[in-house]
């Protein structure tokens, strides 16, 4: 799905002969799922999907944002690996590159320790400090009083809602946003703060079916500028409908 991306979404700014020969390039992930919940969400808005304008966020313990044009993705947060973009369970998402050459320097650190420690002890599992890399735990700490399991749960919302912002601006405007995946389909606190502050793109949240879990509907009200969905998805549908079509 993700291989519509044009040059400018996937290069990345070290020497061409890395890409040249080695094909280091961003790549994404959660495609199938991405595309799949663009296509419900055209169905079901009644509209040619190559006229849309969408954002999907598939939000777990593994997150992406992507930005989908007329049906095909053209940006996406993960890239040549899973662990970059948003800060996820236990990944650590965006990174400053010298901030691994530092630790690995001061702490006599191998590249596939750092990895490691970058992708299964980082993310909001590091940002609750230990608390849990599941936000159902999150969530139930914050409302305890805990102040790193509420860091976290900010700092993830933040993240989402800065790609959003992003991803309209490289979109021209978006006509809906979708929410997927574990948090997505299910946490309707964590989704109302992603859209907590994207009033200026037009979108308003209507409390009473933002409460609803797991199911296809639309989360925003009748007079929203955008469309917002939650629309659980189903991989292996997609899977198979890719595969039917491939065989024919």
């Amino acid at each position: 799905f993700h291989q519509s991306m044009p040059a400018k979404s996937y290069i990345y700014a070290l020497p061409y002969e890395y890409y040249e020969k080695d094909k280091v390039r961003r790549y994404g992930f959660h495609g199938t799922s991405h595309k799949y919940v663009a296509g419900r969400a055209a169905a079901m808005l009644g509209k040619p999907i190559e006229e849309l304008k969408l954002i999907s966020c598939h939000l777990g313990n593994g997150s992406s944002v992507t930005a989908i044009d007329g049906g095909k993705s053209v940006d996406t947060s993960m890239g040549f690996t899973p662990l970059v973009g948003l800060p996820m369970g236990t990944r650590c998402g965006d990174l400053d590159p010298g901030v691994m050459q530092f630790i690995m320097n001061k702490y006599n650190m191998s590249a596939d320790d750092c990895l490691t420690m970058l992708n299964k002890k980082s993310g909001v599992l590091a940002l609750s400090d230990g608390v849990s890399s599941d936000f159902r735990d999150l969530d139930a700490a914050a409302e305890k009083g805990n102040e790193a399991a509420q860091l976290a749960l900010d700092k993830f919302a933040y993240e989402v809602r800065k790609y959003i912002g992003a991803y309209a601006a490289a979109l021209g405007g978006v006509d809906c946003i979708v929410f997927t995946a574990g948090v997505g389909e299910n946490s309707g606190s964590m989704r109302a703060s992603i859209c907590d502050g994207l009033e200026y793109l037009g979108v308003k949240l209507d409390a009473e079916k933002n409460k609803l879990r797991g199911e296809e509907t639309i989360i925003s009200t009748p007079d929203s500028k955008v469309t917002v969905w939650v629309i659980p998805t189903n991989e292996e549908l997609m899977i198979a409908q890719d595969t039917a079509a491939l065989t024919k």
